[in-house]
């Protein structure tokens, strides 16, 4: 039962600076990618990554860093690289999981999940800064932002995966994480500390992938439910809740036991970026990132997303 949950777990590269100028899904065919989360700063999107390195779908994940992709149109992606690696965290001894940037005066906070040494056995979060969005990135703080040891109520070592910070509208700070149980906590205006306790979430069949953004008068959380992984989709009037549970917003991802998703809005239109296997030599442990339209229904509510094979029409 263990192998099944922690095969559950979305895991999260340098490559050539190729441009993919086709649209399609995957929408990144040129190297592996994993566990998407975007960002929008002045007017280009930014997509970071990790980057699958298993040589077949027989064993499990094998992730040392992430990639970060840039792009005007939502088709034509540029490899900007590798801002950051698990030995880039004096601290971690491997695993490049689930990651999420968010930017602040000027600077860039790259939240992201690794494995911790044998000090504090078990998976962290570490957090890394830059003053640009395609790093280099840099420890920020010589040690785990979140530890094992700070969430003794599940007797897993994984439960502390997949950072996604959000930013309200009164610059106030946010860390969304969790596996197996949801969890949030604030984060200090320093964005490298956290700013009080760790506060448990109450969210149907979660599993992981736990992402917030808003849109309108609405806040939302989405986030990996079972296993196959599906992803549903809650909402509030505030960012503390309380979240009223809508429904699955996407299905099962072609070919992956895995699902993750980062939701943006880009020049009047709004994106669902997740996985799949979809590749020809793709799969569980060998992910791509896709990229589908977004809508939403008069009541805030969102549409299912429809996954397709074409991608999306360039944005112009």
């Amino acid at each position: 039962m263990k192998n099944k949950i922690f095969a559950a777990i979305a895991a999260t590269g340098f490559a050539t600076t190729a441009v993919i100028t086709h649209a399609a899904n995957p929408a990144i065919t040129d190297v592996l990618t994993a566990d998407p989360a975007a960002m929008v700063h002045d007017g280009t999107v930014y997509l970071y990554t990790g980057h699958d390195e298993a040589k077949d779908n027989k064993g499990f994940y094998e992730m040392h860093k992430w990639l970060v992709f840039s792009s005007t149109d939502m088709v034509n992606w540029k490899n900007e690289g590798s801002p950051l690696a698990v030995k880039d965290f004096k601290w971690a001894r491997g695993d490049a999981w689930a990651s999420h940037v968010v930017e602040k005066d000027g600077k860039f906070y790259f939240y992201t999940t690794v494995r911790h040494d044998e000090t504090k056995p078990g998976f962290a979060i570490g957090v890394a800064v830059s003053d640009s969005p395609t790093g280099p990135f840099k420890d920020a703080l010589g040690k785990a932002l979140i530890s094992n040891d700070m969430t003794t109520d599940t007797k897993i070592d994984w439960d502390d995966l997949d950072p996604a910070a959000f930013i309200d509208d009164n610059g106030e700070a946010y860390l969304f994480f969790g596996n197996t149980k949801p969890r949030w906590a604030k984060l200090k205006d320093n964005m490298i500390e956290l700013d009080g306790p760790i506060h448990s979430l109450d969210l149907p069949n979660f599993t992981e992938a736990l992402y917030a953004h808003k849109h309108g008068d609405y806040y939302y959380l989405t986030y990996a439910m079972g296993f196959p992984e599906k992803i549903g989709y809650a909402m509030s009037k505030s960012i503390e809740g309380p979240w009223e549970y809508k429904g699955i917003l996407n299905e099962l991802a072609g070919n992956s036991n895995t699902n993750h998703q980062s939701i943006i809005d880009y020049k009047d239109r709004s994106f669902f970026i997740y996985h799949n296997g979809g590749t020809p030599e793709g799969g569980s442990f060998r992910r791509s990132v896709c990229i589908d339209d977004l809508y939403y229904n008069e009541d805030g509510t969102i549409k299912r997303i429809v996954m397709t094979s074409e991608g999306v029409d360039p944005v112009k």
